[in-house]
């Protein structure tokens, strides 16, 4: 995806000035873009994310193999809490997440060690050149910036990453029940209104098996 491409490529996030963070490493808005697009997680649930929620080995000695993931426990809206119980969930790190956390992980190290005393130990996955929470402005301003970049123009928010995520699964067959679990979504219903324009609207699954199971010509 050119997003992603160009979220990797650029060296250095520059804003415009009087923000907070001025200039950041490209490693934060890759990881930030790929974590959000391949799981689907809100952008309040990836701004509360915590390192100790993130597993980037798994145990593939354990019996079934437990795969790397991310559990999707907080959020930044009030209390910390997520929207719903359904919300709270476990998600598997698919490969290019896992990587690209891993690269941020040695960017953010680095931070760490060039801010000394004035780091903020919250243990939180994405922050500042600090270590304090993310400013929601300030990733809407990189997200732009980013896509003007990858030629998609500026009207794009970090929110449509997880539309992307649920449009991708409905066009590859994923059921609207498995997608809301995904999703952390209380029903299948909030998934059906809010992203109706995303689902595919005919059902075709069935109808694939069955060409695959007798030959269609």
């Amino acid at each position: 995806m050119a997003v992603i491409t160009a979220a990797r490529t650029l060296p250095v996030m520059e804003l415009r000035p009087g923000l907070k963070d001025v200039r950041r490493p490209a490693e934060l808005m890759h990881a930030y873009i790929t974590l959000s697009l391949l799981t689907g997680i809100r952008t309040e649930e990836a701004r509360a994310l915590r390192w100790a929620h993130v597993d980037l080995d798994g145990d593939p000695a354990a019996r079934p193999p437990v795969p790397p993931h991310l559990a999707v426990w907080r959020s930044v809206r009030t209390h910390g809490e997520t929207r719903t119980e359904r919300s709270r969930r476990t998600l598997g790190l698919p490969q290019v997440a896992d990587q690209a956390l891993r690269d941020w992980a040695a960017s953010q190290a680095g931070e760490r060690l060039a801010a000394g005393e004035r780091w903020q130990d919250t243990g939180l996955v994405f922050t500042n050149h600090l270590g304090a929470a993310l400013d929601a402005g300030n990733v809407r301003k990189m997200f732009k910036r980013i896509c003007t970049e990858a030629g998609a123009g500026d009207g794009w928010t970090p929110r449509e990453l997880r539309t992307t995520f649920v449009s991708l699964l409905s066009h590859r067959g994923v059921s609207i029940e498995e997608i809301a679990r995904l999703a952390g979504h209380a029903s299948t219903r909030t998934t059906e209104i809010v992203y109706r324009r995303e689902l595919r609207p005919v059902i075709t699954t069935g109808a694939e098996i069955m060409d695959e199971l007798f030959g269609a010509s």
